[in-house]
Parts: C-alpha cells; structure tokens; sequence
C-alpha cells in the first residue's frame, strides 16, 4: 500500500465477489466483478434492489462487462444464483466504454427493458459500434503518427484494429431513457442523484445516494490507478483534461464519509482525499512535462517514458498516447506550451 492508499479506508478489507457471484455493501446493493482480457483485468459492476412503476420487485443493473463469452457465463451465473428469483427491470450504464456498455443490448433484450445512459454516451456509443473513428484504424494510426508514434510496428497495429470497438461493443440498444445531471432516479427504496462528468467520455453519470451514503462512481473516481483521459482523432484539439479535474471537484460537495463503489479497484471511503490526490498527481505530470519540454521540444510519443514509468503493452499505449495529448493540450491551450508541425508532421511542444 502506498502513501495516498494509505489515506483511504476499504471497509471490506481484501474480500472479492468471486466471478458469478455478488457481495453486498450497503441495503439492497451487490458488488460483482467481470472479467477483461487486459492488464487492468476486472471491471466491477452493481445490481440495485428495484420496484417498476407496477410495483414488480427486481433489480437494476448499473453496468454491463464486455461482449465476451466469459462475460456472458459470468451473468448467467448470477442469474441463476443471485437475483433471488427476481426479474431485472432495467440496466443503467454510465458511459460509452466498451467494458461498460458491451453487453447492454444481450441485457435489455434478455430481459425486455429499457437502457438508462446519458443521451452523448449513447449516441457517441451508437456511432462507434458502427465505424472504427477514434479507435483504430487509418484515421487513428495517423493521429498517432502525428504526434510522434515511430514504431511501424504499432502504428499498423493500430492501423489494423478497425474493429476494435465493435468487437467489444457489437451492437447498442435503439432506444434509452436519458440520464442528465442532477436528475432523481427512484431506484427500489431509494433516490439516486444522477451526477455528470466529463473528460473520461463524453457525458459519465455517476449515481449517488444520501439515503445509504453511497457513489457509484463509475470510472471517474478510482482508488488506485488514475482515470484515462485522452485526446482521439475524433477531436483532436480537444481539452479534456480541465474538464475531467473540474467534475471531480465537483464531487467534493458529497459528504465525507460516502462510500465509494468504483468500476475497477475496491469499495473505500475517503472520497474527498482521493479528489485531491488526483488533482496532486496531475499537477506533478504537468510539471514534469513543463520540465522535459525545456529541455527540448518534445512529441507525445516521446514523453511516455515521463508519465509512464513501465513497459507498456500496444493497448496500454494507445491510452498513454490519448493521454499524454491530453496533457500536452492542456498546456498548450493555457498558453503555456507552443505547438508547432515539423516538415516530418510531427507536432512539438515547447515553452510560449
């Protein structure tokens, strides 16, 4: 455990919902856990004790795991053995991400329910499951390329993942109900205050609860690893990295002592600590790349080894690539760093 871990407390120390199976922690909420075929290797996800307009009893499920085959044993293990004979009345996601929305439309045809999910995350979900923009492909090697990816190996791997999305997110529901910022949510006994975030996708509802002290935090807040936040040839000016650090601040204003669920790492407490340590960690990134970029103009691809100190696997570097942009943009739209395109078509960033 490092120092900022040590900050945070796990109220259900080192225990797991082993794959199939839930735990809960708190009234009416089970913990699970999926499987990704990645370095980051689960993805958590949550059913909520629920009631339709009807009065039915039944869950709702808050996220769904990847299209996978495991995926799919995994649920129908819980099926089977942890929805105590109730039906699931609807499955809300919180955003756009492969390992969040993959298996919604298997879920609510399954099931014969609506999905709940921000109007952005779904419509930017629709078109991605359709096209391979943003996430592999001519378009994103090129993007790539342009700032300073030189390993042709990687860059026609990247090339060559023109499925990569619709592999993992084959199809979308049709239809949705929409989830805004600050909208209630009646979910079983309980109000959930939909929370909006923006940076990591498009428009990420985490759903808090005052009644139980609990954040579905989705990806926005988590205890170990710092969330993704890249730049994608979709925009490639984008700035996405104030935006990200104002919604978590944002967060500030729920109480203390909330119980954090995350979708990767373990239930804490310490949400407040947790902010700040993000905050603290982009701040430091920031400066060293402030630092590296003095010493000489430098591409994205070359300050990998600045913000990333380990090896780093292709799927691993294409977020590191997105996020070392992030950065980079950031500074440059603060008027900080100058951006310039050398006759090769490579950007370079060195002090205004």
């Amino acid at each position: 455990m490092n120092l900022d871990e040590a900050q945070l407390l796990y109220p259900f120390g080192d225990t797991l919902p082993t794959i199939g199976a839930t735990l809960e922690v708190a009234p009416g909420v089970r913990w699970l856990r999926m499987p990704l075929p990645f370095a980051l290797d689960h993805i958590n996800l949550w059913l909520l004790r629920d009631r339709d307009e009807a009065g039915r009893e039944g869950w709702a499920i808050v996220d769904c795991g990847i299209a996978s085959d495991a995926t799919r044993t995994a649920w129908e293990q819980v099926f089977a053995n942890e929805l105590q004979g109730l039906p699931v009345l609807r499955v809300i996601v919180t955003h756009m991400h492969p390992d969040h929305i993959g298996l919604a439309h298997w879920l609510t045809e399954r099931f014969g329910v609506r999905l709940w999910i921000s109007a952005t995350d779904f419509n930017a979900a629709r078109l991605a499951s359709q096209s391979t923009t943003g996430f592999g492909g001519d378009d994103a090697a090129a993007f790539m390329a342009s700032h300073g990816l030189a390993d042709p190996e990687a860059v026609e791997k990247v090339r060559r993942r023109s499925n990569y999305y619709a592999s993992m997110v084959p199809q979308v529901p049709v239809r949705f109900r929409r989830l805004m910022d600050g909208a209630e949510l009646r979910i079983g006994d309980h109000d959930w205050r939909c929370h909006a975030g923006y940076g990591h996708a498009p428009e990420h509802i985490a759903l808090h609860s005052r009644a139980l002290g609990v954040l579905i935090s989705g990806d926005m807040v988590l205890p170990r690893i710092s969330t993704n936040v890249s730049v994608i040839d979709l925009e490639p000016e984008a700035d996405p990295l104030p935006l990200y650090l104002d919604s978590i601040a944002r967060l500030e204003a729920l109480p203390a002592d909330t119980l954090v669920l995350p979708s990767h790492g373990k239930p804490f407490r310490g949400l407040h600590a947790r902010i700040g340590q993000l905050a603290a960690h982009h701040d430091e990134r920031f400066a060293d790349l402030r630092a590296a970029c003095a010493r000489e103009p430098q591409t994205a691809a070359s300050l990998l080894p600045v913000l990333f100190r380990r090896p780093l696997d292709l799927h691993q570097t294409t977020f590191a690539m997105g996020e070392s942009i992030a950065h980079l943009n950031a500074l440059w739209h603060r008027g900080e760093l100058r951006r310039t395109r050398g006759d090769d078509g490579v950007y370079r960033f060195s002090p205004a």
